[in-house]
Order: structure tokens, then C-alpha cells, then sequence
């Protein structure tokens, strides 16, 4: 398992703007994760949670719901980078987000990131992230996402 670039400035995270992070350790998203995250969000859609209706349907499996995809970021992103010693980190937001193809039962995903932007707001420092998701064997990213996050000192 590599191990997580740690930062504990905000000039260390100027620094690194530009700079690939990543791979993250692969992932597993199982049907049991599908399953959960239907019943947390209420989206049972089919394509999701019936196998058996899946398998005639386009992707010949159940898939990921997109935002549970997404919802990975907070494990996957940890992996990467971290920021330390911090006071406090939150999720501040997203500016972009795309889902270019789907991600099938079983899949194994994993994620790189590039620091983007970091600027000072009150208390702390404001970091946008391009967070790209893949999946083991597929020729396009899962996810694509731009995140924002704060971080206090």
C-alpha cells in the first residue's frame, strides 16, 4: 500500500499545485455497497438492485449508482494526500461533476488527483482538487469530479 503525501502547510500545498497524486489502493464495489446505498438514498432503480433484470438490460449487471461513486471520494482521496495538523477539515463542495462510464458490480476502482487551487480564506485555506475515479480494466474514468475543501490551522 504507498502511502498518503502528507502536507502541513499551506505553502506545501501551493507547491504541489499541478502535481499528480495517486494512485490510491484499489477498491471493491460489491453488490452488498450497491444495496446499502439504495436503501440510505432511496434509489432503488432497477439497474442497480435487480440482477436478474439487470443482467438483460444494457450493462448486462447491476451497476454503481453514480453518486455512490462519488460518495467514495472521502475514502479514496485520504489515500492520496492529507493534510496534518490540522485543526479542521470539511467538504466544502463540488464545482464539477461527470460520470463518464458506468461502473459494473464487482468493479475495482481507484482514484488520482491533481491540487488545483489553493487560496486563503478567513481561518484556514480553501483546496480545489480534480479527482479522477477509475476502474480496473475500463478505457474511461468513472467519475470526475472537481472538489472544494477547508481546512483550519
Amino acid at each position: 500500500m504507498a502511502e498518503p503525501r502528507i502536507f502541513s502547510s499551506s505553502d506545501e500545498l501551493r507547491a504541489a499545485v499541478g502535481e499528480e497524486l495517486g494512485p490510491s489502493d484499489w477498491l471493491e464495489v460489491d453488490q452488498k455497497r450497491i444495496d446499502l446505498f439504495a436503501a440510505a438514498t432511496g434509489d432503488h432503480q432497477w439497474i442497480h438492485v435487480d440482477p436478474e433484470r439487470a443482467a438483460k438490460g444494457p450493462f448486462g449487471t447491476t451497476i454503481a449508482h453514480g453518486y455512490l461513486t462519488l460518495s467514495l471520494l472521502p475514502s479514496l482521496v485520504p489515500l492520496l494526500m492529507r493534510i496534518s495538523p490540522v485543526r479542521m477539515g470539511i467538504n466544502y463542495g463540488l464545482n464539477r461533476v461527470r460520470f463518464p462510464a458506468p461502473v459494473p458490480v464487482g468493479s475495482r476502482l481507484r482514484a488520482r488527483a491533481v491540487i488545483t487551487g489553493v487560496s486563503e480564506v478567513e481561518g484556514g485555506v480553501q483546496l480545489t482538487t480534480a479527482v479522477t475515479v477509475e476502474r480496473e480494466g475500463g478505457d474511461k474514468p468513472v467519475c470526475v469530479a472537481e472538489s472544494v475543501s477547508r481546512f483550519t490551522w
